[in-house]
């Protein structure tokens, strides 16, 4: 291992359940420092990845490597931490003496301490990890990977369960954390934290990487500006002929029109007739994540080229 190698290497990964590829052909490099989110609806390959990433499971072709080696050795050598949905509480069991137990497994380790404090959770060391509430639970999970100080950390959906001030006080400390020199993934439905606080994402589908920059260069891949209005009974046959307009969607009486030059639109549809509860506002995360993911392989060319 060499710190020159990238923290996180896939190459061409395929894993197949089947007829299903749930990773189809992956290619991604991560360096050391870097925090990165990845996207995806649901069963588009997230859980599947991480899983090859940990050495969890095995690429069936390709080739997944953390800091030049094998995933299970980096494992072993206590490079890695995790935090997985599916992970149980440890009954009968205190926080600190769960957290203690964790940390004596790896080489140089966090003091108990610091990854209980990191994780906001330093007053329930004492509290039985099986009696604590959902959000109290995730942040234990958190305080776990964090207590052999990994060089990579790995969180799936680590915000689930918390309120918003708890989310709050998680991205705090995993910003912290990661100012250290640390390199962190993480997996979330929350689009706003992934824009917030990842310097690049990473959009799958379908087992593949659709998208891979910053949010506001998906945000531009997805169209510039979103122009909508009110219908009023007319039809919609010609809006997608419209200059700039990439794609038409009608929620009830309301058309929004993804456009690329959103004054030539406007323009256009005045010279259509009066157009009615007019709106233009540049597109949002969300609407580059559904056109990246909608099955149009328009965003995700142009991704490609940015």
């Amino acid at each position: 291992m060499t710190q020159t190698s990238p923290a996180v290497s896939f190459r061409g990964a395929v894993k197949a359940y089947g007829e299903l590829r749930a990773v189809d052909g992956v290619d991604l490099e991560i360096t050391h420092g870097e925090t990165v989110a990845l996207l995806g609806r649901n069963g588009a390959g997230k859980s599947t990845t991480i899983a090859l990433l940990l050495g969890l499971l095995e690429a069936d072709a390709g080739r997944v490597e953390l800091f030049g080696a094998a995933p299970e050795r980096a494992v072993r050598a206590g490079r890695v931490g995790a935090m997985l949905q599916e992970a149980r509480a440890v009954p009968r069991v205190t926080v600190g003496e769960l957290v203690s137990f964790v940390a004596s497994r790896y080489p140089d380790p966090l003091p108990v301490t610091r990854a209980l404090e990191l994780a906001g959770i330093a007053e329930l060391a004492g509290r039985r990890v099986d009696r604590l509430s959902g959000g109290q639970t995730q942040r234990v999970r958190f305080a776990v990977a964090l207590a052999g100080d990994p060089s990579l950390l790995v969180l799936d959906e680590p915000t689930a369960a918390l309120d918003v001030e708890a989310r709050r006080a998680f991205w705090q400390s995993m910003r912290a954390y990661a100012r250290q020199g640390h390199t962190v993934l993480f997996s979330t439905h929350y689009l706003e934290e992934a824009d917030a606080h990842a310097d690049r994402i990473l959009v799958i589908d379908r087992g593949r990487i659709v998208a891979d920059g910053t949010g506001e260069t998906l945000r531009r891949a997805a169209g510039g500006n979103l122009v909508s209005f009110d219908l009023a009974g007319r039809g919609t046959d010609d809006l997608a002929l419209l200059p700039g307009v990439r794609s038409v969607e009608v929620r009830g009486d309301r058309a929004r029109l993804r456009s690329d030059d959103s004054d030539a639109t406007v323009i256009a549809l005045a010279e259509l007739g009066a157009i009615r509860g007019l709106e233009v506002a540049p597109a949002s995360l969300e609407d580059a994540f559904l056109a990246l993911t909608s099955g149009s392989s328009d965003a995700a060319t142009e991704m490609e080229t940015v």
